[in-house]
């Protein structure tokens, strides 16, 4: 059975290769980002109208969520999956450093726009139809990370989201996350520019992510291969976790 899906932030890294994965599996998608241009290249990557429409904006903004949902019914009928890969981390430092405004902007696009693109596809389509949903969290919302203090709050809070309405929108509707550590993509890029072998060297595998390593475990989690799994965070780290803290 052919699938419809919305992945938030999707015109490049870990959200392109979901949309990637979903596509080679006969799936159709509707990915979202804020460059227009970027976004175009991204659905000609992905074959075309017939598998993938781009609807450009700020994942926080609802008339974009508004305008994308519409479409995508629009295009395709329906929505069946919903990805919520849209994350922002514009600071580096101790919590106490960290402007409130700031805070409450990570709260806003991190936790509180899950919820807003959750709402309105279960309005607009899902609840009627059932699906799946992926949310991308991260390790440092699993244990506490030296200078992501504040990103690893929002996407704990995240984690906890996602374990709720697991609870809530079962049994139509299947909620996961994925936890990954740091993924080789222009959002991570500060953490491992120009020292890639000392960032890695914590892993046990040897290496940092690609954005297939967490594309796959979205993938799945999406699948009817994992139509018994709801409510669950599938850690995506190389090991890192089994070290002990993040580094």
């Amino acid at each position: 059975m052919t699938r419809t899906a919305i992945i938030t932030g999707a015109s490049r890294g870990i959200g392109l290769g979901i949309a990637q994965a979903l596509v080679d599996r006969g799936d159709r998608v509707c990915v979202t980002a804020r460059d227009p241009e970027t976004l175009a290249e991204a659905v000609e990557t992905l074959g075309g109208p017939k598998s993938a429409i781009g609807v450009a904006g700020k994942a926080h903004d609802p008339a974009h969520q508004d305008e994308a949902i519409a479409r995508t019914v629009d295009a395709f009928g329906g929505i069946d999956l919903l990805v919520n890969n849209t994350g922002t981390n514009p600071v580096f430092g101790p919590l106490l450093d960290l402007d409130l405004d700031v805070a409450r902007k990570m709260v806003d696009i991190n936790l509180l726009t899950v919820l807003a693109w959750t709402k309105k596809a279960h309005a607009a389509s899902m609840g009627e139809r059932g699906g799946a949903i992926v949310n991308i969290a991260s390790v440092a919302g699993l244990k506490p990370a030296p200078g992501l203090g504040f990103y690893g709050v929002t996407k704990a809070a995240m984690i906890q989201l996602t374990a709720q309405l697991a609870v809530e929108l079962s049994p139509g509707i299947r909620v996961n996350a994925v936890a990954p550590a740091v993924v080789k993509t222009k959002f991570a890029a500060a953490l491992y520019s120009g020292r890639e072998e000392q960032a890695a060297a914590p892993y046990p595998l040897e290496r940092l992510g690609v954005p297939a390593d967490v594309a796959g475990a979205a993938a799945f989690l999406l699948s009817e291969e994992a139509s018994w799994m709801t409510g669950q965070t599938l850690v995506v780290d190389g090991g890192l976790t089994l070290m002990g803290g993040l580094t």
